[in-house]
């Protein structure tokens, strides 16, 4: 049994959020291999981990199990493509509580062109999101690859967004975009958004990001 498992297996998971300040940016390091190098000091609040138990450990110590495991292949697939991926995530804290994030990579290579670190943030999420779209839409994943494998739960979200006509990246940005225009945030951005098309998408997750 590895380290991962140790610490996870001693977690009793709790149905509670973590409480923490959202307006804070989580941040991470990792090598090609996914193992923390470095975590900032939002992540070490926010996870309840010191820096030492998360120093050399995988970035999936903090993998909720309400977590589908077809989102993970899909960001997977796309990082080592050298892709930048914005996926919605439950994570599990040192406690046992929850925190979901968005996320938000920038890829390091070396001179051969090679990955060698990836630069991870993530930022919350809000919860009318989360409770009216993304925990439906993770459920029912959840219940097909118990039910029929990773392979079906993959099948059903291309499905999914086949019939939205959309990614899922497209996906989620619609649904944070229609959540800010519900609740009458970023007005000054409204008329910038509309005329958005898909070669400005990360202009939306770069001003998500504050970068």
């Amino acid at each position: 049994m590895n380290h991962e498992n140790q610490l996870q297996n001693k977690i009793t998971v709790i149905d509670k959020e973590v409480t923490w300040d959202k307006t804070q940016v989580i941040m991470s390091k990792t090598n090609a291999f996914g193992i923390i190098e470095y975590a900032n000091e939002v992540f070490v609040d926010v996870s309840g981990y010191e820096d030492y138990e998360l120093m050399g450990q995988p970035h999936n110590i903090i993998r909720h199990p309400d977590m589908p495991k077809v989102i993970f292949k899909v960001l997977w697939e796309n990082l080592k493509q050298g892709k930048n991926f914005h996926a919605i995530v439950k994570n599990l804290a040192k406690s046992g509580r929850y925190y979901w994030v968005i996320t938000d990579f920038e890829i390091a290579k070396d001179e051969n062109g090679v990955i060698v670190n990836y630069f991870g943030r993530r930022q919350a999420v809000p919860h009318e999101v989360i409770s009216l779209h993304i925990e439906p839409l993770y459920r029912k994943l959840l219940q097909i690859e118990a039910a029929s494998g990773v392979e079906f739960s993959e099948k059903y979200l291309i499905g999914f967004l086949e019939e939205k006509k959309r990614s899922y990246v497209e996906y989620i940005k619609e649904l944070i975009l229609e959540h800010e225009k519900s609740q009458s945030k970023f007005v000054q951005y409204e008329q910038q958004l509309l005329e958005e098309d898909e070669e400005e998408e990360r202009g939306f997750f770069r001003r998500l990001f504050n970068r």
